[in-house]
C-alpha cells in the first residue's frame, strides 16, 4: 500500500501533462482543418483539374518543346 504514494501522485502529474499537451495543440491550431488533410491524401494528382479546351490546345502549340516537333 505503500506504493499507492507515489503512484497517485504520478497519475496525477502524467494526467495534467496529457491535458497540457492537448490544450497546447488547441491553441496551436492543430484541429483546425481536419479534413484538408484527409482530402490531400485521397486525391489523385494525375487527373486534370478542368477539361481541356480550344485554349489549352492553342497555347501547346505555341510552346518551344512543340515547334521543333513535325505533326
Amino acid at each position: 500500500m505503500e506504493v499507492l504514494i507515489y503512484l497517485v501522485p504520478l497519475a496525477l502529474a502524467l494526467g495534467l501533462l496529457g491535458l497540457g499537451a492537448f490544450l497546447w495543440a488547441l491553441n496551436s491550431g492543430q484541429f483546425d482543418d481536419l479534413d484538408g488533410a484527409a482530402w490531400r491524401a485521397i486525391m489523385d494528382d494525375d487527373m486534370p483539374t478542368h477539361e481541356p479546351s480550344a485554349h489549352d490546345d492553342k497555347a501547346r502549340e505555341a510552346s518551344p518543346e512543340h515547334q521543333g516537333r513535325a505533326s
